[in-house]
């Protein structure tokens, strides 16, 4: 009776089909409006780069940069230089993650620590890691150690402040709450603080991790004869620019696969950030 007063434009409407069709016009829309720029962008790169309207010896085709970053791959090469590179920032990222989130718990607590140690934070924190990496080559060489500090140096401070950060962020009401339940300073430290502390981290991980293979590429140019940034190098001395271009796309998709990786990380652990947004 009810389906009988209802018109046929209505009914149609709200068929299976059209539901679906309804659903797919969503979902394009919103992977246009994601990744339209920069499906735009590639485009554009290739059209005119074959086209002749930009110089091919200066920004090759995507087609000619993508066999010249096969062609490394298969050889071995540049897995050879991945691997190097992970390596290196990885060993700084780890040290800095290391040293950088207990400090900040320790002095994000800790008022008077912060303020004694808060001045040589910000007089390094101002002080470029590549400004000090002749430094760190005197006294530590040229080898991997000078490599993997400038790295450290740079990655530590971003995690240190995130972390320092997001503890003085804690709300103090839930402290002084769970002191009035009885509980000692470990309890809260591990379920208040701590916690409450964690979104924050990741904020100051992830821009570390960027910061990793930003350092990584510049330590690498110097003294180096292995590893991803040392082949940028490489292939423009050598006039090879595909493989030029290919490295340095692989070290954007390192990043992004970083990035991707502590994002994942952070919803698993922060569902509770989520679930109160």
């Amino acid at each position: 009776m009810v389906l009988q007063l209802l018109d046929p434009p209505f009914q149609a409407a709200t068929s299976p089909a059209a539901a679906i069709r309804r659903r797919t016009g969503v979902g394009a829309r919103g992977f246009a409006a994601r990744w339209g720029l920069l499906i735009g962008f590639v485009m554009l790169w290739q059209v005119s780069s074959t086209r002749g309207w930009v110089n091919p010896a200066v920004f090759p085709p995507l087609d000619t940069i993508a066999a010249a970053l096969w062609k490394g791959l298969a050889s071995g090469a540049l897995l050879d230089d991945i691997a190097i590179s992970l390596r290196r920032s990885g060993i700084a990222f780890g040290a800095a993650v290391a040293l950088g989130i207990p400090l900040g718990l320790f002095m994000g607590q800790i008022r008077a620590v912060e303020r004694a140690l808060d001045p040589v934070l910000q007089l390094f924190r101002q002080t470029s890691a590549l400004a000090l990496y002749p430094v760190f080559i005197l006294l530590l060489g040229l080898g991997e150690a000078s490599k993997v500090f400038v790295i450290f140096w740079a990655t530590l401070f971003p995690i240190l402040l995130a972390t320092i950060g997001g503890v003085k962020q804690v709300d103090r009401k839930l402290i002084e709450m769970a002191r009035t339940f009885g509980a000692s300073r470990l309890t809260v430290f591990r379920r208040v603080v701590l916690p409450a502390s964690v979104p924050a981290i990741f904020v100051g991980l992830r821009l570390s991790a960027t910061t990793a293979l930003l350092l990584l590429i510049a330590a690498e140019m110097i003294g180096a004869n292995k590893g991803v940034g040392f082949q940028v190098m490489n292939a423009q001395y050598n006039f090879q620019i595909p493989l030029m271009f290919a490295a340095i796309f692989l070290l954007a998709g390192l990043g992004l696969a970083a990035n991707i990786v502590l994002v994942l990380l952070q919803r698993r652990l922060c569902r509770w950030a989520d679930m109160t947004r």
